[in-house]
């Protein structure tokens, strides 16, 4: 049974470095619409919406040094594929490394665009276009 609520609450990444996040994230996530909500009381950042549906940053609950996971990767939905674009150029820019440039993959059809990159701490980010068609893409 579907609800209007989305089933995601909320996703955490772990830093070590939480300015450097901070600059990273800044730059990155207004390009797909999040916006950065007030910083909670523990000194967490977070971007989105709302609350719901958001991601937060902060240092690892049990002290031990932030790590990315193997296979893990947090997705975000693009408006268009200039905004994939403006996502993979920011990340770059801001401390990001290339996991993939944005474009199509035969894996998931013509009308999946996506680009893939790491943020300074090494998660693996993608930002995807689900209704790509060439015909309308200016960039």
């Amino acid at each position: 049974r579907m609800t209007a609520d989305p089933a995601i609450l909320y996703i955490i990444l772990g830093t070590d470095d939480l300015d450097r996040a901070i600059r990273f994230y800044d730059a990155v996530l207004p390009i797909l619409g999040m916006q950065r909500l007030p910083d909670a009381p523990n000194g967490w950042a977070g971007w989105g919406l709302t609350e719901a549906t958001s991601l937060w940053l902060c240092p690892p609950f049990d002290g031990a040094p932030a790590s990315h996971g193997n296979g893990t990767m947090v997705s975000f939905r693009a408006a268009s594929s200039a905004q994939v674009r403006a996502f993979h150029r920011a990340a770059l820019a801001h401390g990001g490394t290339d996991e993939g440039p944005p474009g199509t993959r035969a894996a998931y059809g013509p009308s999946f665009y996506v680009a893939y990159v790491r943020d300074p701490d090494g998660h693996k980010l993608a930002a995807a276009h689900m209704s790509y068609d060439p015909k309308d893409d200016l960039g």
